[in-house]
C-alpha cells in the first residue's frame, strides 16, 4: 500500500502535469513550456526513485502562482506539514496570500491552511487571531465550521476549558469526537469546582456532561466519587452499577467502590446479587472472581473454584486461570508442590507484563487509565482491555 504522504504527493503531480498540459495550449507562454516542462519531469523522476523531499522543491519550483494553481500550492504547503516541516508550509501559504489574484473564497482557504501551519508549531496565539477572524468574515459556512473546530482544539491544548465548549457548542451536534470530549471539557471543569470546594456547581457540571454525552463513564465515575464522600452510599452504589449500563467494559472499574459501598452498609447479600447481574451481563473476569470471593467465604474453595471453572469453559482467561491456580496451591498437600508454585510464577508473570489499557484510536496502552490518550490526545477512546489477557 502506498504510504498517505507519497500518495498524496503523486495527486499533487497529476495536477501539476494538468496544469503544465493547459499551458502548453496557450500560445503566448510557449516560451517559457520547454523549462517548466522538464522541471515537471525532473520532479516525476524525484518521486519516483522514492526521493520526496527534492520533488516537492521541483514541483514548488516548476508553478507559478496564478488562479489555476492556488490549490496545488496549498496542497504541497500541507505535505510539508503533514512531514512536520510547518515552518516551509507557513512560507508557501504566506506567498499565497500576499498575492493580489486571490478570490475570497481562496483567501480563506489558505488562511485556514496557514492558521494549521502556526497551530503545529505552537505559534497559538498567531493560529487563534486567524481563526478568529475566519469564524466572524469568513464567506463559506464549511469554513467557519472548519476554523471553529480547530479553535477548539486550539483552546483544548490551552486547558481553556470554557472558552472551547463555547465555540464548540454549535458543532456538537454533528460530530461525535466532538461531543465526548465537550463532556470531559465539563469533567475537567466539575474537577476544577471541587478543588475550589463548590460541590454543587462541579454537580451541576457532572450532569451537563451526562447531557452531553449520556455514555460519558468519567461523569458518572465522579458523582459516584462525591457521594461516598459525602456517606451516601445508596445513591454511590447507584451510580456505580449505571456505568456498566454505559459501557460494559468499564465494569472491573467499579468494582472495588461498588463491594466497598455495599460493606458500609452491612449488606453482602445485595453485593452478591449485584456481581451475579453483572455476570450474566458483562462476562466480567473481575466480577467473576469477586463473585467467586464471595462464594469462597460462604461455601468453601472447592464451590469458588466449580464456579471459576464452569466461567472458564464458556470464556477462557488468564486471571481466571491465575485464580484457580491459586485456590489449588491452598489445598492440603499442593502448598509446596513445585508445579504448582512454577505454573503460578508463570501466570502472574504474564498478568505482570499486561497492559490493562488501551487506546482505540491509536494503539497507546498501558497500566493507567488515561481519560485523553496521552498520544493521539483523543477523549475516552481508552478502554480495559478484554479477552485472553484482559477483562
Amino acid at each position: 500500500m502506498l504510504d498517505p504522504m507519497l500518495l498524496a504527493l503523486v495527486l499533487a503531480a497529476v495536477a501539476i502535469g494538468w496544469w503544465l498540459g493547459r499551458r502548453q495550449r496557450t500560445p503566448d507562454d510557449s516560451a517559457q513550456q520547454p523549462s517548466l516542462t522538464r522541471d515537471y519531469f525532473v520532479g516525476l523522476n524525484y518521486l519516483l526513485n522514492e526521493q520526496p523531499d527534492r520533488a516537492i522543491e521541483t514541483f514548488v519550483a516548476a508553478l507559478e502562482v496564478n488562479s489555476d494553481t492556488i490549490e496545488t500550492h496549498i496542497a504541497l504547503g500541507n505535505l510539508f506539514r503533514s512531514r512536520g516541516e510547518a515552518d516551509r508550509a507557513v512560507k508557501i501559504h504566506q506567498n499565497l496570500l500576499a498575492r493580489p489574484t486571490l478570490t475570497a473564497h481562496q483567501g480563506d482557504s489558505v488562511q485556514l491552511e496557514l492558521a494549521r501551519d502556526f497551530f503545529h508549531l505552537g505559534l497559538l496565539d498567531r493560529a487563534e487571531k486567524l481563526l478568529q477572524g475566519l469564524i466572524h468574515e469568513a464567506h463559506l459556512e464549511d469554513t467557519r465550521r472548519h476554523a471553529k473546530r480547530l479553535l477548539a482544539d486550539l483552546l483544548e491544548r490551552e486547558k481553556e476549558w470554557q472558552a472551547a465548549l463555547e465555540v464548540a457548542q454549535p458543532l456538537i451536534r454533528e460530530d461525535d469526537d466532538l461531543r465526548r470530549a465537550a463532556a470531559h471539557w465539563q469533567c475537567e471543569l466539575a474537577q476544577q469546582e471541587l478543588d475550589s470546594a463548590s460541590p454543587s456547581r462541579a454537580r451541576k457540571r457532572l450532569k451537563q456532561a451526562l447531557k452531553t454525552d449520556p455514555r460519558c463513564v468519567r461523569a458518572t465515575w465522579m458523582l459516584a466519587r462525591m457521594e461516598h464522600d459525602t456517606g451516601h452510599y445508596k445513591a454511590e452504589i447507584k451510580l456505580l452499577r449505571r456505568i456498566p449500563e454505559q459501557d460494559p467494559d468499564f465494569t472491573a472499574l467499579v468494582l472495588p467502590p461498588l463491594r466497598d459501598a455495599y460493606l458500609r452498609r452491612e449488606d453482602p447479600d445485595g453485593l452478591e446479587q449485584t456481581l451475579q447481574a453483572l455476570v450474566e451481563a458483562t462476562r466480567s473476569t473481575s466480577a467473576i472472581i469477586m463473585l467467586a470471593e464471595c462464594l469462597q467465604q460462604r461455601e468453601g474453595d472447592h464451590a469458588a473454584a466449580d464456579f471459576v471453572s464452569q466461567q472458564l469453559s464458556q470464556a477462557p482467561n488468564l486471571r481466571g486461570i491465575d485464580y484457580l491456580v491459586d485456590l489449588y496451591r491452598h489445598q492440603p498437600g499442593l502448598a509446596e508442590s513445585q508445579p504448582m508454585t512454577l505454573l503460578k510464577q508463570h501466570t502472574q508473570s504474564l498478568l505482570d507484563a499486561s497492559p490493562h489499557y488501551r487506546c482505540q484510536r491509536c494503539g497507546f496502552d498501558g497500566r493507567q487509565l488515561h481519560w485523553q490518550c496521552p498520544s493521539c490526545r483523543s477523549w475516552g477512546t481508552t478502554r480495559p482491555i478484554t479477552g485472553l489477557r484482559g477483562e
